[in-house]
């Protein structure tokens, strides 16, 4: 009887952890980051540059793709560094205490750190005050971290 009640609770445990594996980051229903963009080529081309599954990395759980190996071992050596802000989900979003996902078109790289937005025109209304949207998502990303998007 403790047995079955042990694995029910293991079970349950296993599962909670499972089905939320993947809310603290913005990744898509294969796991895949930035829309399948180079995280490294924003800051090196500052552009975005789609990546290949043929260059791949995992960061807390998540895959990044690469245009380049170069890119990739550049990543690996140094992953929080190039990794985007609030998750990879969108910056203006975390601003406001929601999670939207991101297209890998919009960015902009302040103060070193890579911030993303679910598309040009949300990028271009998170650019009018870029240091207010990043003081409230840092207010708010911490508590909206651990929360699944749709329970915003």
């Amino acid at each position: 009887m403790i047995r079955k009640i042990f694995a029910s609770i293991v079970g349950f445990l296993f599962i909670s952890a499972t089905v939320h594996a993947n809310v603290e980051n913005g990744s898509d229903e294969n796991d895949v980051m930035l829309a399948g963009h180079d995280a490294v080529a924003y800051f090196a081309e500052n552009k975005p540059v789609l990546g290949s599954a043929d260059f791949t990395a995992v960061h807390n759980g998540a895959i990044y793709r690469f245009s380049s190996a170069s890119n990739r071992d550049i990543f690996k050596a140094d992953p929080a560094k190039y990794a985007p802000m609030y998750g990879g989900y969108c910056s203006f979003g975390t601003s406001i205490g929601k999670k939207f996902d991101v297209d890998g078109k919009s960015f902009k790289v302040v103060d070193g750190k890579l911030y993303v937005n679910k598309n040009v025109d949300v990028g271009n209304h998170w650019s009018k005050d870029i240091a207010g949207n990043i003081k409230n998502a840092e207010g708010y990303w911490p508590k909206i971290k651990s929360i699944a998007p749709d329970k915003l």
